[in-house]
């Protein structure tokens, strides 16, 4: 039986890996779901090697990459992330396997197949994770410029300079330009997560992505979290959720 641990801290998005390791690898177990790098390390300290590990490499309270820093992962990885294909080259050349959110069932049979191929040998590739993190960090040319808008019988392009924040309502999903029009959007938010400048948008909580320039005040909330002031204004409370509190404060400071 292979032993799978997952650290990945967006609930629907683990969700999902855990169905399609269940369908793809019968012969595998998720022995942990983790969400935080902290949780991660006591899990490896006191349960020892994952025979495979899944890893978001942004997680709410930092990268992954901090977690190798702090305890020896010799298990081989799959990593997750939002980044475009050019710039994950590194993780070929490092024989690193990775999954593009979001994560779709071919490409995560595909990552299974190749990580079946390659560790069924005794000599395994090692990782160099400073180089992977360093070839990561690639231009913002990759992100999504505009959005095609349908309603109706009408098409039109928006441009996502000029939209201020997204949401979520009822299981729809909307664009709300900074002149306060609203367009309903074809992607939920975990796509658009990876679709737009992570300098730029920040997603503060499960239902909200919001643009840096759309905070008009930032009032201190219960348990270290922040209430925030749209402009245009929400109707809906926009508060940065406990779990990503710090890493919106980063993204605040341009870190």
């Amino acid at each position: 039986m292979i032993k799978v641990l997952i650290i990945e801290d967006e609930e629907a998005a683990s969700r999902r890996l855990n169905k399609l390791i269940a369908e793809l690898m019968p012969q595998a177990t998720v022995a942990g779901t983790i969400a935080s790098i902290a949780s991660a390390v006591q899990w490896l300290q006191q349960n020892g090697q994952p025979d495979l590990m899944f890893a978001d490499i942004h997680l709410a309270d930092g990268s992954s990459f901090e977690i190798f820093k702090l305890v020896k992962v010799e298990c081989p990885i799959i990593f997750i992330t939002a980044y475009d294909q050019y710039a994950l080259q590194a993780f070929q050349t490092n024989s690193i396997h990775y999954l593009l959110k979001p994560i779709k069932k071919d490409d995560l049979k595909k990552a299974i197949e190749r990580f079946e191929k390659i560790y069924a040998t005794p000599q395994k590739p090692g990782i160099d994770f400073e180089k992977v993190l360093s070839m990561i960090k690639q231009p913002e040319a990759s992100y999504k410029e505009r959005f095609i808008i349908r309603f109706g019988e009408h098409i039109k392009t928006i441009e996502t300079r000029d939209i201020a924040w997204f949401y979520t309502e009822n299981k729809a999903n909307f664009a709300v330009m900074k002149d306060a029009k609203r367009y309903p959007i074809d992607h939920n938010l975990d796509e658009l997560e990876s679709m737009v400048n992570p300098k730029q948008f920040f997603r503060i909580n499960r239902q909200f992505i919001i643009s840096y320039g759309s905070i008009a005040e930032m009032v201190s909330y219960s348990k270290s979290r922040v209430f925030i002031k749209l402009n245009p204004p929400s109707k809906i409370e926009t508060i940065v959720s406990t779990e990503r509190s710090a890493s919106f404060k980063s993204w605040l400071a341009g870190e």
